[in-house]
Formats: C-alpha cells, structure tokens, sequence
C-alpha cells in the first residue's frame, strides 16, 4: 500500500509539472537524491526544503557538500536561523560529489 501511495504522489507531481525537465534518472546522483533528499527537496519546486534549483543559483560546490556533510556546522554560514537537515555524513567522497553535481545540473534550468 505504501508503495501505491508514492506512485500515486509521484504521477501527482510529474501531473503538476514538479519535475519538468531534469537531467533524469540516467544521472549518477538521481539515486542518492532518491534515497537522501526527496523527502524533503525537489528540483525545481519548492518543498519542505529549498528546490534544487534556488540551491544550485545561491550555493557554491563546496558548500552544498558541506551543507549535506555537517549542516550542524553550516547552516548559519549559509543564512539559515534553524537547522532541520539530517547530517548524511555516511556517503563517500565519491557519492557526495555525485549528489552534488546533480544538484548543480539545476543552476541553470527556467
């Protein structure tokens, strides 16, 4: 039942023109975006958190991955008063890069 639900959530969004067009599910970083951030991120809607969109126009390389690192750390550099992002501190150099750079793919889409 609860896969349905999210299948159900996700034709929903893709309806509402959530997800418009992104660089897809072929990107390295999707699924560490499915498993890490969907819950509370999407590209280019503004969600629970701030879409991937205004992160990547706002945010350098380096801060978005220390931000998803340590946000305990970060969050005040960046301009937030409160922290409610999870540290994801078990991703490997090589999974924050990707996640990273699926985020930047956003920086430039209308």
């Amino acid at each position: 039942m609860q896969n349905r639900a999210w299948r159900v959530l996700g034709l929903w969004a893709l309806a509402a023109g959530l997800w418009g067009g992104n660089p897809g599910e072929s990107h390295p970083g999707y699924p560490l975006f499915k498993a890490y951030c969907w819950g509370c991120h999407h590209q280019t809607a503004e969600a629970f958190g701030p879409s991937f969109r205004t992160i990547a126009s706002k945010r350098t390389p380096e801060q978005i991955m220390a931000q998803i690192a340590d946000p305990e750390h970060t969050y005040r550099s960046l301009g937030y008063r409160r922290n409610s992002m999870p540290a994801f501190s078990d991703l490997n150099a090589t999974q924050l890069k990707a996640l990273t750079d699926f985020i930047l793919s956003f920086k430039e889409m209308k």
